[in-house]
């Protein structure tokens, strides 16, 4: 992939109406959006879809995004895929936590229809 394309976007969140903004805001934006409301379905996704960016919800029932994100980057295969953690619980030393875990950004809920895609693609083009 060259510096100017977009990333497929992989968005995983419990909360249906998360999921269906952030695909909306970032499908109109020109980037090609999967959607996963748990980690189950979100490991599924990473093998089908090929994501190259994944916004991880950190708290989700079941497994939650941040020990999601740790078996991500603990896999060859999947590591090199940017994990932007998105959540709506900032608390003081989350953003810590999202980067202890592997996450290669942070952004708090709700989010901004006007800058999300552009927060977005500024993680991507910030990669490693």
């Amino acid at each position: 992939m060259n510096d100017t394309a977009l990333p497929r976007v992989l968005i995983v969140d419990d909360n249906a109406s998360n999921l269906l903004l952030a695909e909306y805001v970032l499908s109109s934006a020109g980037l090609t959006v999967a959607r996963a409301d748990s980690a189950a379905a979100a490991q599924a996704a990473v093998r089908s879809f090929a994501p190259e960016l994944i916004l991880m919800d950190m708290q989700m029932p079941g497994m939650d995004g941040l020990t999601l994100t740790r078996l991500l980057k603990a896999d060859p295969a999947t590591a090199p895929i940017v994990v932007v953690a998105l959540t709506a619980y900032a608390m003081h030393g989350d953003a810590d936590r999202a980067s202890a875990a592997g996450c290669d950004g942070y952004l708090t809920k709700p989010i901004d229809v006007h800058r999300f895609a552009q927060q977005v693609l500024a993680f991507w083009r910030g990669r490693g």
